[in-house]
């Protein structure tokens, strides 16, 4: 079935036209032009990437403002980004590349610490087993008073729109068994209720299965579902500052400070 007739069937006809608008015009995220002065001239990290959410024609164009943008991708080929390879090869805009860092997105092991103003996620923490344990992780990476930036899809706008939102109390559960990047808690979930009409790359439901249950190599699973309540909590739960929280359509956005310590 075509994504978009599938899409249709699945929401009521208004829903869909804002989801398309949004997904064609990428209008800005509200409030974004009073941080902006957080990320000019400033010194950043993306954990996967690098993401059109954030060029010029992006909902918050933060590479063209800052300074430098380095890069964290877990393997040296991956879905999103096909072939890539550790250096300073990170282009995440015309004339500038940033330093491409190869590691687990969770644990950032080599990536040094208290050394960028920001933080940006876009897409990304969906796929992580442990969501707790990579925020921290990403925190310690900020500076005094650096932000975050943590972009989440909507279910509503995808294929997850048949699951459950994950609890707050669900990810202490994980962080607090310290789950690795191998588990596998949620694929018969995902098998179940996955809306396979709206995920055309996933092809049919035994290559879908194949590659969930082989996600350690391609981390394509969303592994927990989000609201803006839950990234709430979680910003709450690592006492940072709110800036910025918005839900459109097809994604949510909150910016975060960190506290200065």
């Amino acid at each position: 079935m075509n994504p978009l007739i599938a899409l249709v069937r699945s929401r009521n006809l208004s829903t869909v036209i804002q989801i398309v608008f949004d997904k064609i015009f990428r209008p800005r995220v509200s409030g974004f032009n009073s941080i902006k002065n957080l990320f000019i001239n400033k010194k950043g990290v993306e954990i996967g990437g690098p993401s059109r959410i954030f060029s010029d024609k992006g909902i918050m164009p933060v590479y063209s403002l800052a300074e430098n943008v380095d890069g964290c991708n877990f393997n040296t080929c991956t879905t999103w980004e096909g072939k890539i390879e550790e250096g300073k090869n990170y282009r995440f805009v015309e004339g500038k590349c940033g330093y491409q860092f190869i590691c687990e997105g969770v644990d950032v092991p080599v990536i040094p610490k208290n050394s960028y103003d920001f933080v940006l996620s876009s897409n990304s923490l969906e796929h992580i087993s442990n969501p707790l344990k990579a925020v921290n992780n990403w925190l310690q990476l900020l500076k005094p008073d650096g932000v975050i930036v943590l972009i989440l899809p909507r279910k509503e706008s995808n294929f997850d729109h048949k699951r459950p939102v994950t609890s707050f109390q669900h990810l202490m559960d994980d962080y607090n068994n310290n789950v690795g990047e191998d588990d596998t808690t949620h694929v018969e979930e995902i098998l179940q209720l996955h809306d396979l009409s709206l995920d055309p790359l996933a092809g049919g439901y035994e290559n879908f299965k194949k590659r969930s249950l082989d996600n350690i190599n391609n981390r394509c699973l969303h592994h927990h579902v989000f609201d803006l309540k839950l990234l709430e909590e979680i910003c709450g739960h690592f006492n940072l500052s709110v800036l910025v929280k918005t839900r459109r359509t097809i994604d949510y956005t909150i910016v975060a400070k960190k506290v200065g310590e």
